[in-house]
């Protein structure tokens, strides 16, 4: 059932990606209109109409399309001819004819036959009927009506059905859609903030689009997009259910993205400025909001309910001060712009204003969630080259004719486990939707490496890969990868051996166990717990646990007897490997990494043996201070697991290089 559904919020975007055509018609059609009425602005207007009155058929190609389970023309063709039939066997006059009466006492339902929800239905059927009849083979007498040809008949035949069905049902029907959508109406502002919620909440189940058709199409009267680019109804009124998601989508979410990038850890934020940059701009230019929302959806999905929650405030509030604008694919810059001279948009430019009030919740509220919970946005997990140790990595095999699309296709085919584990390929507007055999075998990593911005498993054969606004060319080179089930042989060259980061440095030597390793404070100074220090990352104990110095002077030594495995090049860090194989990280200052190795003169070099004591390193405190960082000197035991007994020696604040901090014994 998952499954379906996924798929129907998928199906859906087809429809809905045409809109910015009527959308910009009508737009300029209005701009045009405000300096000279006359011909071109009322033709470019009639154009966008065009469109707009035929959504319901809209709604029905397209999902019968997308539904399909090759996207067969004969498939949309079927999702036509089931729309065509109820909607008039059962238009008002087709009804009263059937019944014998007169037009003026037919249910006046009937004259809302033609609406998105029957379009929706149509194509489900249509499709559902192309899946099971499409390779139907029939006598040889009929035989010119096998196959493809079969379904648009047997869609026409099982619609005229479904017509009488709806001859009785749909009264009832109709009338609960619309006592619905009074109620919502009848809650105002509160009813509008509800909607946005639950709008934002249901992005990672693709069902938002079925939320949307109530309140933004006419399945339940409300039709706020098409009333408004229609400029129907009261004024301050039509729109509220999409005025809203401007002041989120052009300024909130970029403000929120800003503050996931300060958070990030100094070492990744030219990696996670890139991605919140790109993010941001598409949040703001266009309202494609995936990019960004995808990125922190599930591994700080607090920071999502909190979204959510903002998207409703902002809702709510534009809906209660009757500030409106509308939109016709998303609530970025571009349907912004063309909606200020729509005569029914009420005080649009107040918009602003809440935008950057929104900015400032978003940036100070994702600010404080982030670091008063630790939740791990991008960038803010411990610094790994990759997800997977020391694991190799496959190299694809590339030539002159593939772009970067078909590269990242490539890597992830390749990471899937190719044809053997995949069995479907789609997407919507920023994310690949597949179908697996098996998800846990997907290697993660891998997929990460290629690019994209995320990924989300959503069960046990479907997975979603966020890659961004450009995922058709990426969806389209991976599906000729899928459909001729090219063998991963022909795509793997030979696996590469990984590089490490201080925090994973490790040694040849195994573990010996029930050595006693002595630590001892790296400069003269104050012992800090390192729970004290000044950075989640070490305060939490992410790397492994330790203790911390703040120093009095830039004299940095050797906390162990060892051998020197890493010195990193920013200088600001340095890894050691006792002779019983426990792997200590000296790391000094925070944030220190920025400052390109600057302050640091390091003394020592790969596979030097030091005994404690030892100078490593001269450090110009005051430079690191002048920089606005802070100096503590953290020693770190990385690989934790190794330790059977720890044990803090350390009896006064003041140390020196003499003080013995702790002790270490290993399993």
């Amino acid at each position: 059932m998952k499954t379906y559904f996924q798929r129907l919020g998928r199906s859906l975007q087809l429809p809905v990606a045409v809109l910015p055509a009527a959308a910009l018609l009508v737009g300029v059609g209005f701009w045009w209109a405000s300096a000279d009425s006359g011909f071109i602005a009322r033709f470019l207007q009639a154009g966008g109409n065009a469109i707009l009155n035929q959504l319901p058929l809209l709604f029905a190609v397209g999902t019968a399309l997308g539904m399909a389970k090759d996207k067969d023309g004969s498939a949309a063709l079927a999702g036509l001819v089931a729309f065509e039939v109820p909607t008039n066997v059962l238009k008002s006059s087709s009804v009263a004819t059937l019944l014998g009466t007169k037009v003026s006492a037919v249910d006046p339902s009937f004259a809302a036959i033609s609406n998105v929800f029957i379009g929706i239905m149509s194509g489900l059927i249509a499709a559902a009927l192309y899946n099971r009849f499409h390779n139907t083979k029939l006598p040889m007498a009929l035989s010119f009506f096998s196959g493809k040809r079969l379904v648009p008949i047997m869609a026409a035949l099982v619609m005229l059905i479904v017509s009488a069905v709806l001859l009785v049902i749909w009264p009832p029907l109709y009338n609960a859609l619309v006592i619905f959508g009074k109620f919502v109406v009848g809650l105002g502002p509160l009813g509008a903030g509800i909607y946005g919620f639950f709008n934002r909440l249901l992005i990672p189940t693709g069902l938002h689009q079925a939320l949307n058709s109530v309140f933004l199409f006419n399945v339940a009267g409300i039709n706020d997009i098409g009333k408004f680019l229609a400029h129907e109804g009261p004024k301050g009124v039509t729109g509220m259910y999409q005025a809203g998601f401007f002041p989120v989508m052009m300024f909130g979410l970029p403000a929120g993205a800003y503050a996931i990038y300060r958070n990030a850890r100094p070492e990744r934020k030219q990696e996670v400025g890139s991605l919140m940059l790109a993010g941001a701009f598409a949040s703001f230019f266009t309202g494609v909001t995936e990019p960004l929302e995808f990125s922190f959806m599930f591994v700080a999905w607090p920071l999502y309910v909190i979204h959510a929650f903002f998207m409703g405030l902002s809702m709510a509030f534009a809906a209660f001060m009757h500030w409106t604008a509308g939109f016709s694919f998303s609530a970025g810059l571009i349907d912004y712009v063309l909606s200020l001279k729509n005569p029914i948009a009420n005080h649009p430019l107040m918009l602003i204003p809440q935008g950057l009030v929104m900015a400032a919740i978003y940036y100070f509220g994702f600010n404080f969630a982030i670091q008063k919970f630790n939740l791990m946005t991008p960038g803010r997990e411990p610094l790994t080259d990759t997800d997977d140790g020391d694991a190799p990595q496959a190299t694809i095999q590339t030539d002159d004719k593939d772009d970067k699309f078909s590269i990242q296709a490539k890597k992830i085919y390749v990471a899937l486990g190719g044809a053997d584990n995949l069995t479907a390929v789609d997407n919507c507007t920023t994310r690949l939707r597949l179908q697996l055999k098996d998800t846990d075998k997907i290697d993660e990593a891998a997929i990460k490496r290629s690019g994209a911005v995320g990924l989300n498993k959503l069960d046990k054969v479907n997975l979603h890969i966020i890659i961004g606004t450009e995922v058709q060319f990426v969806a389209d080179a991976l599906s000729k990868l899928f459909n001729a089930k090219t063998p991963l042989a022909e795509l793997e060259e030979e696996a590469t051996t990984k590089t490490q980061s201080p925090a994973e440095t490790t040694s040849d030597s195994a573990i010996k166990s029930g050595v006693l390793n002595e630590f001892y404070s790296v400069a003269d100074g104050a012992y800090m717990n390192i729970e004290d220090v000044n950075d989640s990352t070490f305060s939490q104990k992410m790397l492994g646990d330790g203790f911390a110095i703040e120093p009095t002077s830039g004299t940095i030594t050797s906390p162990v007897d060892g051998t020197v495995t890493t010195v990193f090049p920013t200088k600001h860090a340095i890894g050691f490997t006792t002779d019983s194989g426990l792997e200590i990280l000296l790391h000094m200052g925070i944030d220190t990494v920025e400052l390109k190795g600057k302050p640091f003169d390091v003394k020592v070099s790969d596979g030097q043996h030091i005994n404690h004591g030892d100078l490593v390193a001269n450090v110009d405190l005051q430079a690191i201070k002048d920089a606005g960082k802070q100096t503590p000197m953290m020693v770190i035991i990385t690989n934790m697991d190794a330790i059977s007994l720890l044990k803090f020696k350390v009896l006064n604040n003041q140390v020196s290089p003499k003080t013995k901090i702790l002790e270490a014994t290993t399993k």
